[in-house]
């Protein structure tokens, strides 16, 4: 047969390797999932290799093949983190309207935040005494984010905030988003109210002025 090109099936070593790396993945999910529920309800002192493995029902040297060290896991977490909330912004229903969409995206972050509280304390609270992130894991946990960066950038192209970087008004929302949320979960606020009020007020320092 000439002038057609077939492409070859996957063959049987093909489907062997993809699924080994789906199976992979699932148990990568899976301990980290037993790993941020051990240290929601026993402290970060259950994190140990030896627990986690017994609990997931894996041995430890799976665990130090998949992440190196206990530091390794504590930093493979926080970035899962940081992937779970951009799950929870990209779900949002994409608006024609940009600020329309970046008025739904405030309680979609709220929702991540009350929705994992293991992760949460992690990302946010040193739940781990003595884990510092990498400049790197900072730098991805930060890209987790984007999403407000290009919502953003929309909203200044089409005339409803000031022309400025779209990374400083999403700083500034992050943190009045994040101020809020670490009162009303240390029980200082009954709702999201003044999550709405803070945030809805940061957006409006940067509108431009009709």
């Amino acid at each position: 047969m000439t002038g057609h090109h077939v492409s070859a099936p996957l063959g049987l070593q093909g489907a062997y390797l993809l699924g080994e790396r789906a199976g992979q993945d699932e148990l990568r999910s899976r301990l980290l999932d037993v790993a941020v529920g051990l240290l929601a309800s026993d402290g970060p002192e259950s994190l140990t290799i030896r627990r986690i493995a017994a609990e997931a029902g894996c041995t430890a040297p799976v665990i130090y093949t998949m992440f190196g060290s206990r530091e390794g896991l504590a930093e493979a977490l926080y970035l899962e983190g940081f992937e779970r909330f951009r799950r929870y912004l990209e779900a949002v229903p994409h608006r024609r309207d940009p600020f329309e969409h970046l008025t739904a995206l405030g309680p979609a972050y709220r929702q991540a935040c009350l929705a994992e509280p293991g992760f949460y304390s992690l990302m946010f609270e040193r739940a781990i005494p003595g884990f510092e992130p990498s400049e790197r894991a900072r730098t991805l946990a930060r890209a987790a984010l984007n999403i407000l960066d290009r919502v953003i950038a929309d909203c200044i192209a089409q005339g409803y905030l000031i022309p400025t970087q779209p990374r400083k008004i999403a700083d500034a929302l992050w943190a009045a988003a994040q101020g809020a949320i670490s009162l009303e979960r240390a029980g200082h606020l009954r709702d999201g109210r003044t999550y709405e009020a803070v945030t809805t007020a940061t957006i409006c320092c940067y509108m431009v002025n009709k």
